[in-house]
């Protein structure tokens, strides 16, 4: 890595760490009902929500009513972003005068960001007015946050509770996710953002005149609150096309590492906030240090890779000294492109200020791996902790096998019921990624819109899938998704990567809450030190790399060689 790089690198890494306690402390205070310095100017707000909607704070739900609350509070934002842009042009705030959506592109948009994925099948600045992006987009971005949240902190519960039927409330679980953390930094952030260049208006397009003495039509709007909580929430739907590439959402050095600070931030805290509530801090530690040592290595990897160049350009006499910088902003070069871009997709965030379609082979295959991890590395918000508890679950039961005991977790005994809900929310996602993969690269409306052949072309549309199902979001770009096959097919892969691994994970929170402690005893595995942070790693690299080697070595693996022996696809 390049010095720029590894500065950069560790000045994001100590910063991130200084804020895990003590917003962890913070959200631990939220959802246990506590005072915070919020707390006199939004428990007001917060009490009157619960009246209008008829909700009872004090009185908890089991797993499947928490799950059915989920599932019906996200049908209606649905329905309403829907509707939104399908009417677009007849309602208000549309200065642009952008038209309706077409029904098979607004589906999969509201599905889309209802899930917190962010798949983008279109230029935002050119197809939404500042309604839609306001009232719909930015609006979903809260609500999706704060739903993966709430179920972080259900499962939780069920590993800290003993002997309960309950794992909390969801609506008042996520309206405190909204209320008390995810409202105020974003304040914050937009604030910040705006100070640095950031639009936040409602005027229409402005014109600047070019060099060449003719007019250019520059479209502005509400960014800045838009751009603070796709980054927080790990949304990262853009509002103009080339997202946090283009100068109005991401002006300068500082916007862009504020952006890096943001994506992880929730996810990493998350892991503090798990450990106050079983009761021992180092367990989330463990945790966060199993994801950070993921997130460094690919970090290291990319920026390595990107740094190092193009084998096949010295031939031609370029000078490569700053690297691989076709689809990267000069502005940021390789060490703010390469650290976005990990960090981006190992938060689930998929927000992008390069073009990963042009990283080279093994630097997009980094940035596949990440998303194919099942959001554990961080991960979005909430979706992060439970995506990395899961494979915790996993591993004490290879433990347990390999030792003849029977595993536990947190004083929790692990049975046949917990080892099949956990192998159902972790087995859904690669099914969903491969088969409709393999559907799409063998008829011809799945190739439609290809922009490449061979093995990248195949990366392209494994790229698209896996950010689908992972709600990642993010695209390699060089597949234009826009059609009736890509919309519907991604549609149903958000849909499935999301809410069928929820509810599976809820089952495994009701089925943990009702079981009797059991006591530590000299053969229970020690699940805070350094042997339980590799044996988790290396459970997750084992299941990933069994589960999706065979797609890489299609893809961007064949393409490397192929780079090495001379051709590029």
């Amino acid at each position: 890595m390049t010095p720029a790089g590894t500065a950069q690198l560790l000045v994001w890494l100590i910063l991130l760490l200084v804020l895990v306690r003590p917003l962890g402390g913070y959200m631990h205070r939220v959802f246990a009902g506590e005072a915070t310095m919020l707390s006199m100017l939004l428990r007001p707000v917060e009490a009157g929500f619960y009246r209008l909607a008829g909700v009872r704070p004090d009185q908890e739900q089991e797993w499947c009513h928490y799950a059915m609350s989920l599932l019906v509070f996200h049908l209606p934002g649905m329905l309403v972003l829907y509707l939104l842009l399908r009417l677009q042009d007849r309602l208000p705030l549309n200065p642009a005068g952008q038209a309706a959506v077409a029904p098979d592109l607004a589906l999969n948009t509201s599905i889309s960001f209802a899930t917190n994925t962010s798949w983008q099948s279109y230029g935002g600045e050119t197809t939404l007015s500042h309604l839609s992006q306001m009232a719909g987009i930015a609006v979903q971005s809260f609500l999706s946050g704060a739903a993966g949240i709430a179920v972080a902190i259900a499962l939780t519960r069920g590993f800290a509770r003993r002997g309960s039927s309950t794992i909390g409330n969801f609506w008042v679980d996520s309206t405190r996710a909204t209320l008390y953390i995810l409202l105020p930094i974003s304040v914050l952030a937009a604030l910040f953002m705006a100070w640095q260049g950031v639009p936040q208006t409602f005027s229409g397009p402005a014109g600047a005149m070019t060099l060449d003495g003719t007019t250019q039509s520059l479209s502005l709007g509400p960014v800045a609150s838009q751009e603070a909580i796709k980054l927080l929430s790990g949304d990262g739907g853009g509002f103009f096309n080339a997202q946090s590439a283009h100068p109005f959402e991401n002006p300068t050095g500082m916007t862009n590492f504020l952006g890096m600070l943001l994506m992880p931030l929730i996810g990493a805290a998350l892991t503090n906030c798990f450990g106050r509530m079983v009761g021992d801090e180092r367990q989330g530690w463990a945790l966060l240090a199993a994801m950070l040592v993921l997130l460094l290595a690919g970090a290291a990897a990319v920026h390595s890779v990107e740094a190092g160049g193009n084998p096949l350009l010295p031939h031609a006499g370029l000078d490569q000294q700053l690297g691989n910088l076709e689809g990267k902003e000069v502005r940021f070069g390789v060490p703010g492109s390469a650290l976005f871009a990990e960090v981006a997709t190992a938060t689930s965030s998929g927000a992008v200020n390069s073009m990963h379609d042009s990283y080279l082979p093994l630097g997009g295959m980094v940035l596949l791996g990440n998303m194919m991890l099942d959001e554990v590395i961080i991960g979005g918000p909430g979706s992060g902790l439970f995506g990395m508890l899961l494979f915790a679950v996993v591993a004490v039961f290879i433990a347990g096998l390999m030792i003849g005991r029977t595993p536990e977790y947190l004083g929790n005994k692990i049975e046949a019921r917990e080892i099949k809900l956990t192998m159902l929310a972790l087995l859904v996602v690669p099914a969903a990624l491969l088969l409709p993969t393999a559907l799409a690269v063998v008829i011809p409306a799945g190739l439609t819109g290809l922009g490449n052949a061979g093995p990248h072309g195949f990366s392209e549309v494994l790229y698209a899938y896996a950010s689908a199902v992972n709600t990642n979001g993010s695209s390699f770009a060089g597949l234009s998704t826009n059609t009736p096959f890509h919309n519907l097919t991604l549609a149903l892969g958000m849909a499935v990567g999301r809410f069928l691994v929820i509810v599976p994970v809820l089952a495994l929170a009701g089925s943990l809450a009702t079981r009797r402690r059991m006591e530590a005893s000299h053969g229970t595995l020690p699940t805070t030190g350094p042997l339980w942070v590799g044996l988790l790693i290396g459970v997750i690299v084992i299941v990933g790399g069994l589960t999706y080697l065979p797609a890489m070595a299609l893809g961007p693996f064949a393409e490397q060689m192929a780079m090495r022996g001379g051709t590029m696809f």
